[in-house]
């Protein structure tokens, strides 16, 4: 749900899952075969995870991080992994890119450009995210929501960001 300011989107778990079903729709729809997922975590991993299951091909990893500051709010210093997890041993092929967002561009143009430089068994890469903000510099291939404007998406497990050990245990306590 969109806030009447439009800067806040509120999703829930089962909006969220529905996005990653359409995401899918949209990918199968293009007859686009690929052999891996490669996702960006930590946005990209339940994406990721799913497009996996639905595809019945192998999930990638590569961790990126730049949200760090006020619970993941502030966008910082981009750190890209210099490794890929991968079952498979080095990536190859046609490869899905897919990260949950596409903000401001930076880090899918950055993982991008990487990819293309240090992956050359990489024969063919394609991007897919759940929403594209219209102010992203970047447009990945395949996206469910177009965001005109910019607000700060609230994702269902955002609320793990602020759960520690000892709140848990408080939770839990019988």
């Amino acid at each position: 749900m969109l806030t009447e300011d439009g800067k806040h989107l509120y999703v829930s778990y089962d909006e969220y899952h529905a996005l990653i079903e359409k995401l899918a729709l949209k990918v199968h729809h293009s007859d686009w075969q690929f052999d891996t997922i490669l996702c960006l975590a930590r946005g990209g991993m339940r994406p990721g995870d799913i497009l996996s299951r639905i595809f019945d091909k192998p999930l990638a990893i590569m961790s990126t991080s730049s949200y760090r500051a006020d619970a993941g709010t502030v966008q910082g210093h981009l750190d890209i992994a210099r490794y890929i997890t991968t079952p498979n041993g080095e990536i190859a092929g046609r490869v899905l890119l897919v990260d949950d967002l596409a903000d401001t561009g930076h880090t899918l143009n950055a993982v991008v450009s990487l990819l293309k430089a240090r992956y050359a068994p990489i024969t063919e890469l394609r991007s897919a995210t759940l929403w594209v903000k219209g102010v992203s510099t970047f447009v990945p291939d395949y996206y469910v929501d177009f965001l005109p404007t910019d607000p700060w998406i609230h994702q269902p497990f955002e609320t793990y960001d602020a759960l520690s050990p000892d709140k848990l245990l408080e939770r839990w306590k019988v």
